[in-house]
C-alpha cells in the first residue's frame, strides 16, 4: 500500500501550488484529481490569459464570514513573491488595469511553471484518480481511491468550489468537510453576471454587445468599471464584482454618467444647446444606439428647451441611479468564485489545518474566503497554499 508524507486532492492552482512548496521541504507528495488533466480553470481564466495576480492586493479585496482569516496568509505569501516566480520562468506579462497582471501570451504559460515546479521537486502526480471513501488513521488519514489504497500523515483538501462544473468541479471538498465535523456556509455563485425581468430584456436584447463605464452599487458597496449588455441580462467587470454582494430581490442601482453630475449637465445643456434634442446630447456620451433608445423606452426625446425642471431632475435620477432589479444570476455555469465554504472560524488562519482533525487542510476556494475580480482569487489560491505547505 503506498505511504506518503502528503496526500493533496485537487490539481488546481492552490492544489499545484501547494504541492511542489511542500516537496521542496522534503515531503514525499502525492497530487491527485478526478479529472484528466490538470488546471483546467487556469488555462480558461483571464480569457485565455490568465489574470495570475493584482499588484494592490490586500485584505479587504476578500468576502469571508470571517473577515481577518485571509490576513496571515495574504502577508506571507504576497502578490510580489509569485510575480517573482513568474520572472524565474521567463513568463512574459503585463498590466491590463487596476493592477490586474496577465499573461502576454497564454494562461497555459502559468500551468507550464506550475507543472514544471512540480516536476522539479518531485511531486507524484495523478490524474483520472477518484476518492472513495477516507478515514482517519492513528498516523494520518486512509484513502480508498481508484488508485488503491493510500495512507499518509497530511491530507490538503485543494478542491476548489462549485462554480463551472463543465471544468469539473464537484462539491467534494465540502462533502470532507462536513465528514470531519467542520460546519459549511451556505454557497452561492459570485462574480456571475445577472439575467434580467422581461420589463429590461427589449433594452438588453437591443444591446447586446455594448459596453458602458458606470458606477454600480448594491447594498453599501460600490464598483467603478464596465458593465456589458446580454442577450440573457447584464454582464462585465463591474456587474460581475457586485454579484458578489447581491442578494435575491435586491435592487442595483447603475449610475450610467459618473462622470458627471447627472441633473448638472442635463441643466447646462439645456441652457446652452436649447434647440439639440436630448437623444443627440446623450448620443455624445453613449453609443449612437443606446442613446436613442434610453431616450425613447425611458424619456420623450424631444428639444432640450421643451424640458420643465422637474422633467429634466427625472431624467437626471434616472441616468444617475438607474434601479434593476435582477430576476437573478446565470449561477454556478459561468460564475467566476464560489462564495460561502468551509468555515474558516474552524481552521487556523496560520497554517490552514483543521481545528477539528489535525492533519487536515483546507486551502483556497473551498474555504470561505472569495476575492473580488481581478487576479485576487488566484492570490488567494497561492497563499493559503504556500501557508499549508510551511506545516503538512
Amino acid at each position: 500500500m503506498p505511504v506518503t508524507d502528503v496526500v493533496i486532492i485537487g490539481a488546481g492552482a492552490a492544489g499545484l501550488m501547494c504541492a511542489f512548496t511542500a516537496a521542496n521541504r522534503g515531503r514525499k507528495v502525492m497530487l491527485i484529481d478526478h479529472a484528466n488533466k490538470p488546471g483546467k480553470k487556469i488555462l480558461m481564466s483571464g480569457g485565455g490569459r490568465c489574470n495570475f495576480t493584482n499588484m494592490y492586493t490586500e485584505p479587504a479585496n476578500f468576502l469571508s464570514q470571517n473577515q481577518h482569516f485571509c490576513k496571515s496568509a495574504l502577508a506571507r505569501y504576497t502578490q510580489w513573491d509569485f510575480i517573482e516566480l513568474v520572472a524565474k520562468h521567463g513568463v512574459p506579462y503585463h498590466e491590463k488595469k487596476l493592477g490586474q497582471l496577465f499573461c502576454d501570451n497564454k494562461s497555459s504559460d502559468i500551468l507550464g511553471l506550475l507543472l514544471s515546479e512540480c516536476d522539479d521537486s518531485g511531486v507524484a502526480l495523478h490524474m483520472d484518480t477518484s476518492v472513495q471513501t477516507i478515514e482517519k488513521t492513528e498516523a494520518g488519514y486512509l484513502l480508498q481511491t481508484t488508485l488503491g489504497d493510500i495512507n499518509c500523515q497530511s491530507l490538503v483538501i485543494a478542491t476548489g468550489g462549485l462554480s463551472i462544473p463543465t471544468l469539473g468541479a464537484t462539491g467534494f471538498g465540502y462533502q470532507v468537510g462536513k465528514q470531519f465535523g467542520h460546519t459549511l456556509l451556505p454557497t452561492r455563485a459570485g462574480l456571475v453576471p445577472f439575467t434580467i425581468t422581461d420589463q429590461l430584456k427589449e433594452l438588453c436584447t437591443e444591446l447586446t454587445g455594448t459596453s458602458v463605464d458606470c458606477l454600480v452599487s448594491c447594498n453599501e458597496i460600490s464598483f467603478r468599471e464596465n458593465i456589458l449588455f446580454t442577450h440573457r441580462g447584464l454582464s462585465g467587470p463591474a456587474i460581475l464584482q457586485i454579484s458578489s454582494f447581491w442578494n435575491p430581490g435586491d435592487a442595483v442601482a447603475i449610475n450610467l454618467m459618473p462622470d458627471h453630475d447627472a441633473h448638472a449637465w442635463l441643466t447646462e445643456q439645456q441652457a446652452q444647446r436649447p434647440n439639440s434634442e436630448l437623444k443627440t446630447l446623450l448620443g455624445e456620451i453613449f453609443t449612437k444606439k443606446m442613446a436613442n433608445l434610453i431616450a425613447e423606452q425611458w424619456f420623450v426625446s424631444k428639444p432640450m428647451k421643451q424640458y420643465t425642471h422637474a422633467e429634466l431632475a427625472d431624467i437626471a435620477e434616472k441616468l444617475a441611479s438607474w434601479k434593476v432589479v435582477p430576476a437573478g444570476t446565470e449561477g454556478y455555469r459561468t460564475a467566476e468564485v464560489t462564495l460561502g465554504g468551509i468555515d474558516t472560524r474552524e481552521v487556523s488562519s496560520k497554517t490552514m489545518e483543521s481545528l477539528k482533525s489535525p492533519g487536515l487542510y483546507f486551502i483556497g476556494e473551498v474555504l470561505d474566503v472569495s476575492g473580488h475580480l481581478g487576479g485576487f482569487n488566484f492570490q488567494w489560491a497561492w497563499a493559503s497554499a504556500y501557508a499549508a505547505a510551511q506545516f503538512v
